[in-house]
């Protein structure tokens, strides 16, 4: 058994690097749509698969956002947007392929079929359960009921990266009854159906080793790291500690 911490943004290059090989976009790209919406997890994976398909110059992870959680002597909305959102891209959207620049799911969301992928972060992790949920400043629901209405309506694919120091320790539906109660302030919640990834699924499938979260914490840039307890055989061990290494050579998430 090894052990080996990683911090959230080697976290996040790490499930990236995961999903440009996942075999659900993977078939997508080559027949359909992908889908990824705008978030700095979803930032790291739009590089990775817009590298894989040779169509990554022109891409910067530096505005691929619509809200973020900033601490507080960053100025933002009252929703957690930057006061200042010039030069949003858009989403992703990859066609057959082909990277269909300036498009947002909004674009594309009614022409999604089964097949389909759509990538869409997540801000809560109960990680026992396997599920995650979306805080939600929209009045109207945001991206991830247009995401809900391909996946639920017309069975395309959700899948939630999420990084592991989102995890919860609290009943997400009874969190989201809370939050969303008459008379309570800020986000709401939404618990969402869909294929949860976290770190601990991309060395699984990138490796085929066994992760377990034992421990979290740092500072110096290491806040919210979290420690894992790697496991499988020699080879997979291996394989997988010189993935994390790799991945923990990532700089920390920047504006």
């Amino acid at each position: 058994m090894k052990q080996l911490s990683l911090t959230p943004a080697a976290g996040k290059r790490l499930m990236a690097r995961a999903l440009a090989g996942h075999p659900a976009l993977q078939s997508a790209l080559q027949s359909g749509t992908v889908a990824i919406v705008a978030g700095t997890t979803n930032g790291y994976a739009a590089e990775e698969i817009l590298k894989s398909t040779g169509q990554a110059e022109g891409f910067s992870r530096r505005r691929f956002f619509r809200g973020i959680i900033l601490p507080p002597w960053h100025k933002t909305t009252e929703d957690g947007r930057l006061e200042d959102q010039s030069g949003f891209p858009g989403d992703v959207i990859i066609e057959k392929g082909v990277w269909q620049k300036g498009k947002t799911i909004f674009d594309v969301i009614d022409e999604l079929s089964e097949g389909d992928v759509v990538l869409k972060g997540a801000n809560a992790l109960d990680l026992s359960r396997k599920q995650a949920a979306v805080l939600i400043g929209h009045p109207k629901g945001g991206t991830i009921l247009a995401a809900l209405q391909a996946a639920v309506g017309r069975r395309v694919q959700l899948i939630l990266p999420v990084g592991l120091e989102k995890r919860i320790s609290g009943d997400l539906n009874e969190l989201a009854r809370k939050l969303n109660a008459p008379g309570a302030s800020g986000p709401r919640l939404l618990p969402v159906p869909g294929e949860v990834f976290t770190e601990i699924d991309a060395i699984r499938l990138l490796t085929g080793a066994e992760a377990e979260l034992v421990a979290a914490g740092g500072v110096c840039g290491a806040e919210g790291s979290v420690w894992l307890l790697l496991q499988g055989s020699p080879s997979q061990e291996e394989a997988a500690e010189k993935l994390l290494k790799k991945a923990s050579e990532e700089p920390g998430f920047e504006l």
